[in-house]
């Protein structure tokens, strides 16, 4: 039953896709009717009612984009419920499929792992199943065709889904390309724009540089193996090295996909150009998908998981959460914002797999299950969160026009509803209490802080740098989120658009965030459900879970034992109640002290505008400052000056370019190099038919001698 709800989620998605095909057909439809009815003069009727099927279809899109919707909601619903069955449970369900090589039919396996992120991508779907018909309403038919969004959402949903019921490298690749390729078509969605397909064509190559890499480490471990499925795989006998080898590949693979830095930079470029509820997918949902194929190569085919991979993981994701939330604090774009977030999000999570690598390898079963468990809650509390923000971000893009946050502000008073919903994301994703980013990041410091029980002495140095690091991050995170919504939502509105907008009118783009917001709440106030869930997962890849105490109580959460550290969201959540009502209580009784509105203190100047208020550059100045060294800033302030001797400032212009070091110090010398290099490849191009011939020639004696 569980499995075929598994394969019921895929049927959906893949129905939803080929639902929005068929939509696509009219106008291929009308174009032949004319040919078909005179070569099959006999077939008139049936061509008839063809044709006005297609017309009725004319007259019903905003049905049938519900329909095309409503069939991925049904996928988003039986993957939660393929997910809780399994991680309930904790059995494995196993078949095969009759497609894919002759001898190589494709292999299923879905388990807990494969569970949990079936809960993940489920939830996600949801969510934007209910926002995405009133959002894709808004897209010009004759340029923008819904046909071609809905096919590839949902190939590309069905994709993430067979990635994880794979259970064999061939089933696993080609789900992999086929998640690959449709998002491909979905950054590229809006192709007009050449930015749009600059980052498209970017997100491809990265992809398949990823791809690439991901096939070398299965053919690692498939040359000490017999066969290519999974199980095959597992009983691969590999050296340390040739297995740190696999790690490698594996790591360059699904980490160039999950967007860990330097191999980022696909990330911000594709995320803001691709229509918003794909990026919530994306950020969301895919780098998940990437996630699930470390942690299933590592723990699951490889096993035996060393330390000194744990400290790569841990190096790379402190790399990345630092530096994708100071990139993050420099952007004005909104969703670009959102992406650089992913990136120190994805970092945090590689930080805990990097600890839980190093306990693991160093006889702590106990500790290395904490911080497996840590990495993938926060997984899902980024999941929620981040989906949150980018369908939020498409609220704000859709009656605002506007992604440019120093374009927008005063918009709580205009999107009541929008604000509140955004305002829970900020706070879960700011990890303050309460909310579900807190809990996870917590947990990642209980794990960190355990570093006493290692006798290395390297190890006991680098782990409190590293944890000191996320709480750095943890900061600016906070700041950074603080900017957006006061920014966005406080103020003034600095723009025309943003000053006549107002709550968006379909009901369907507020309930899927008001989902998601729901989520956030309540996983920040009972934790332990979700860990109580997590644990078949550890169970099933460490043999270790948590103490029953911490991961089935509802009140307390005590992730190593009730002396050394606890947290009881409900009580917090009291405490926090009782002081808002005395402080009411309070303000109400004193009529000195109770609240009052007043034209905010213009320092004399006869009244605010929107220019006295900060800018996003103004605003991180100070960081900019102290962290001077993590970008390439390019500063100017041009004067027009006049009068005698030109004394006087007329104008002055300020200009500010960010830029991130990946570009200039990685990517740029590749490509100069790979541009020499097809410049000396072209060389061979002469126009001669008789060089071309002595090529033939050579390379026919050439292969005559390697067969022979």
């Amino acid at each position: 039953m569980i499995l075929l709800l598994a394969y019921g989620a895929v049927l959906f998605s893949f129905a939803s896709g080929l639902l929005a095909l068929m939509m696509g057909q009219r106008q291929v439809l009308q174009g032949l009717s004319g040919y078909w009815f005179k070569t099959f003069p006999d077939s008139h009727q049936y061509g008839q009612s063809v044709l006005e099927g297609s017309l009725q279809e004319a007259r019903y899109p905003d049905t049938l984009r519900q329909a095309v919707f409503g069939l991925l909601g049904l996928s988003g619903m039986f993957a939660v419920l393929a997910g809780l069955g399994v991680m309930v449970g904790k059995e494995a369900f196993i078949d095969q499929i009759s497609l894919g090589l002759p001898w190589l039919p494709w292999h299923v396996r879905f388990d807990s792992l494969s569970g949990f992120f079936y809960l993940i991508i489920g939830i996600g779907v949801g969510a934007v199943s209910l926002y995405g018909p009133g959002y894709v309403r808004a897209y010009d038919e004759s340029q923008h065709p819904f046909a071609a969004l809905g096919l590839f959402t949902g190939l590309f949903v069905s994709g993430m889904l067979l990635v994880l019921l794979a259970d064999d490298a061939f089933f696993f690749m080609i789900a992999w390309e086929l998640m690959s390729v449709a998002s491909y078509f979905l950054v590229a969605f809006q192709h007009e724009n050449p930015a749009n397909r600059r980052a498209a064509f970017l997100y491809l190559l990265m992809a398949e540089v990823g791809a690439l890499a991901i096939i070398l480490a299965f053919g690692v471990l498939a040359s000490f193996s017999d066969g290519f499925t999974f199980d095959a795989l597992r009983e691969a006998k590999l050296s340390s090295t040739w297995a740190s080898i696999a790690f490698v590949l594996a790591l360059l693979g699904f980490g160039m996909k999950a967007g860990v830095v330097p191999i980022h930079v696909w990330l911000p470029e594709a995320h803001p150009v691709a229509p918003s509820h794909i990026s919530a997918l994306m950020s969301g949902v895919m780098l998940k998908v990437a996630l699930y194929g470390l942690i299933r190569f590592c723990y699951d085919l490889i096993g035996d998981v060393h330390w000194q991979w744990g400290v790569v993981l841990l190096v790379v994701g402190t790399v990345s959460a630092l530096g994708g939330i100071l990139y993050a604090l420099m952007q004005t774009n909104l969703k670009r914002l959102l992406a650089y977030s992913s990136v120190e999000n994805i970092g945090i999570i590689f930080m805990v797999l990097g600890l839980s690598m190093i306990f693991m390898d160093n006889g702590q079963p106990q500790l290395a299950a904490l911080g497996f468990l840590a990495a993938l809650f926060h997984a899902f509390n980024h999941a929620l969160f981040k989906n949150l923000l980018f369908l939020g971000a498409g609220i704000l893009q859709h009656q605002t026009h506007e992604l440019n946050i120093d374009l927008m502000g005063g918009l709580i008073r205009r999107l009541p509803h929008t604000s509140k919903l955004f305002l829970v994301g900020c706070m879960s994703i700011s990890s303050l209490p309460l909310f579900n980013g807190f809990v996870s990041e917590w947990l990642a410091f209980q794990t960190a802080l355990q570093v006493d029980v290692l006798d290395n002495g390297v190890l006991r140095s680098l782990i409190p740098v590293a944890a000191a690091a996320l709480a750095l991050t943890a900061a600016l995170a906070a700041a950074c989120f603080v900017k957006v919504f006061g920014m966005i939502f406080l103020g003034q509105p600095r723009s025309r658009h943003c000053d006549n907008a107002h709550e968006v009118s379909d009901k369907g783009m507020l309930a899927g965030p008001s989902l998601l917001a729901g989520l956030c709440f309540l996983i920040g106030i009972f934790p332990g459900v979700i860990i109580s869930l997590l644990n078949s997962v550890a169970g099933q890849l460490l043999g270790q879970t948590l103490p029953n105490d911490s991961a089935l109580g509802w009140l307390w959460l005590a992730p190593v034992s009730a002396k050394q550290a606890s947290y009881s969201p409900p009580l917090v959540l009291i405490a926090a109640l009782i002081a808002g009502c005395i402080s009411f209580w309070y303000l109400r009784r004193n009529p000195a002290t109770v609240m009052r509105r007043a034209e905010p203190w213009d320092c004399g100047f006869g009244g605010l505008t929107p220019r006295m208020q900060y800018s996003c550059h103004a605003f991180t100045m100070p960081f900019r400052r102290i962290f001077a060294n993590a970008w390439i800033i390019d500063e100017q302030v041009d004067k027009d000056l006049q009068g005698a001797m030109n004394q006087d400032v007329a104008a002055i212009r300020y200009q500010l370019h960010i830029q991130d070091h990946s570009w200039p110090r990685l990517y740029e010398p590749v490509a100069r190099g790979v541009d020499r290099l097809a410049r000396q490849v072209g060389r061979i191009q002469t126009g001669n038919i008789r060089t071309y011939l002595g090529y033939s020639f050579a390379t026919l004696l050439l292969l005559l001698w390697v067969v022979s």
